[in-house]
């Protein structure tokens, strides 16, 4: 035996909130992921410059290889363009010197010269420029 009871129409329920409410709580709220992703892939206004690990500045000075402004800059664009084409640990070939480079720190692991590059090999990189 079944017994029918009549349905309510369903009302607001009580602890609810409009649609609009909602969209206002949503905007004063902290950025959610698409906030943060957004923030994260947003280019830099003015990138930091590219740094030098003590075991490249030990590379240099054996190697008696001077970093002039110009090979700076000209690194630090290199290192922009692997940057926004998603190279994480790549080799920058210049005036027949190799830099390895952590593109994401910005900063150069090591740096060979044209004598030593004869015999090195270069593991773990994942791209390359020339420049």
């Amino acid at each position: 035996m079944s017994i029918e009871r009549p349905v309510a129409p369903a009302g607001a329920v009580a602890g609810t909130t409009s649609a609009a409410a909602a969209g206002r709580a949503r905007e004063v709220a902290a950025p959610g992921f698409d906030g943060m992703l957004a923030e994260r892939l947003r280019p830099a206004a003015s990138p930091q410059p590219v740094r030098w690990s003590a075991h490249a500045v030990q590379r240099l000075s054996q190697r008696e290889i001077a970093v002039t402004p110009d090979l700076q800059g000209r690194l630090e664009g290199a290192v922009d363009r692997l940057a926004a084409k998603g190279g994480r640990e790549s080799v920058v070939l210049m005036d027949r010197m190799a830099f390895v480079v952590s593109v994401q720190n910005r900063t150069v692991i090591t740096a060979v010269d044209q004598a030593g590059m004869r015999d090195q090999v270069f593991t773990n990189i994942d791209s390359a420029v020339l420049s």
